[in-house]
């Protein structure tokens, strides 16, 4: 029978991050390991304050750990300069969060297009395929349309097409349907699902809500600091 190869994207090992002052020292992070596989669907859940935005941050490289290592594919991009961790970050990774953060001047078109222009991508290039990316998250007819002009779920939409423009090898996502009604919440969450399904786009999201949480393969609980698997 032949073997089935898991590839790792990302080893996340010992890493610690704390926050404060010394004699006010909170740490959030304390030893934590982890790996996630290309093409996981990966959640993690927890309490308040446990750490869950710090490690999608890391994760992502908004923020360095204290020590340890995190490696995509072997490579650890917190070895580079600031100027290339940008560049690594606006290639290799997608974000989305609880707030849509659209430029409320431009369209849903032109928020789209954003990362690909400043990854230099020629303006006729980065339109049509911020079109393409539009179309398949179901916004055709809104393609002009200012996010003042959409509904929560539309800008929540539009915010995950700008996060895969660029054909990231991985989404982190911050409570992604937080902020959202559950009806529309689920359709977000079917979204993600089929993204994952049809792209192969690994995916780390953090939240609270269990049914997002129960479609994913795997769950990682953040409890004192360390990574707990679910079983």
């Amino acid at each position: 029978m032949r073997r089935i190869q898991i590839e790792a994207l990302i080893e996340v090992k010992e890493i610690y991050k704390s926050y404060g002052l010394p004699d006010k020292k909170v740490d959030v992070l304390k030893g934590l390991s982890l790996t996630v596989n290309r093409g996981q669907k990966l959640a993690i859940v927890g309490a308040s304050g446990t750490g869950k935005s710090t490690l999608l941050h890391i994760l992502g490289t908004i923020d360095r750990p204290l020590s340890g290592e995190v490696l995509y594919e072997g490579v650890n991009p917190f070895n580079l300069s600031d100027t290339a961790i940008a560049g690594f970050r606006n290639r290799k990774i997608g974000f989305i969060f609880q707030f849509h953060h659209l430029l409320p001047e431009f369209s849903a078109l032109e928020n789209v297009m954003m990362p690909a222009i400043i990854a230099g991508i020629p303006p006729i290039e980065a339109e049509l395929k911020a079109e393409e990316i539009l179309i398949e998250v179901g916004l055709r007819d809104r393609l002009t349309h200012k996010p003042g002009q959409l509904s929560g779920g539309e800008q929540q939409r539009v915010a995950v097409a700008r996060a895969l423009i660029l054909n990231p090898d991985i989404l982190l996502a911050d409570e992604p349907t937080g902020n959202l009604d559950a009806k529309t919440g689920e359709s977000v969450h079917d979204l993600l699902v089929e993204i994952n399904k049809v792209k192969g786009v690994t995916m780390v999201i953090v939240t609270h809500n269990d049914k997002l949480a129960a479609r994913m393969e795997r769950v990682i609980a953040l409890i004192d600091g360390k990574a707990v698997e679910h079983k």
